[in-house]
């Protein structure tokens, strides 16, 4: 459909149908909130190195669209608030995924929150943050505590997770979708927490997540998953 994580791949999303996208944001070495899954540029740009070591006026010159498909040759990284401005025209809710470099954790939570709060203000859906990071969770919560937050979980829930959901003050478990069974749903759902199940591309896996009442879906195949 899209280069992942450009404005051309929200506006795609809508166009099939998504009523939120989730996409993933980092700090560049200036501080400014941008999209961007990896650590490095590589595999979806043609720069070079950890994104987190350059100036946002050395990233926008990169092409975030050739390696796709040469019809989105010279698309550029956005920035979050023109994420957030192109979700707003188009009625799309936000997953957004606060990714920090090692060391950055709570200074890109606050910095995303911050500039989400400001993004999306009086904005009939408020974006959910979300992120693999505790530390990140706990500093956007501070900087916009109004905002939902959700928990990226990688593998099986831990020990103990209840209490750390409480104290990370989230509203969601975002877990592996091969992961997700009916006793966790409805644990999940008793202690009043949604269940987010990634990444999701083919219909079978849609469906049986649906029949356990998985409350929402994170995939790359929308077009796909529309067709059921």
């Amino acid at each position: 459909m899209a280069p992942e994580n450009t404005l051309s791949a929200l506006v795609a999303g809508a166009l099939f149908g998504s009523r939120m996208a989730e996409f993933d944001v980092r700090l560049s070495r200036d501080n400014v909130p941008f999209l961007l899954h990896d650590e490095t540029l590589e595999r979806t740009t043609n720069g070079e190195g950890p994104a987190a070591g350059q100036d946002w006026q050395q990233l926008v010159r990169l092409d975030a669209g050739s390696w796709f498909d040469p019809r989105f040759a010279g698309e550029e990284l956005p920035r979050l608030a023109d994420a957030a401005r192109v979700c707003r025209e188009h009625g799309l809710a936000a997953n957004v995924e606060i990714k920090p470099c090692p060391g950055r954790e709570a200074e890109t939570g606050r910095i995303v929150a911050t500039e989400c709060a400001r993004g999306w203000q009086r904005a009939a859906v408020p974006p959910l943050l979300s992120s693999f990071s505790p530390e990140a969770l706990l500093a956007a919560r501070a900087a916009a505590p109004q905002l939902n937050l959700g928990w990226l979980i990688e593998g099986p829930l831990p020990a103990g997770w209840l209490a750390q959901a409480r104290t990370l003050g989230v509203m969601a478990l975002h877990l592996e979708h091969a992961l997700v069974d009916a006793p966790l749903v409805g644990a999940a759902h008793a202690a009043g927490l949604a269940v987010l199940a990634w990444t999701v591309n083919d219909l079978a896996t849609a469906r049986r997540l649906r029949t356990l009442g998985v409350d929402a879906l994170c995939t790359d195949a929308p077009d796909e998953l529309a067709a059921g």
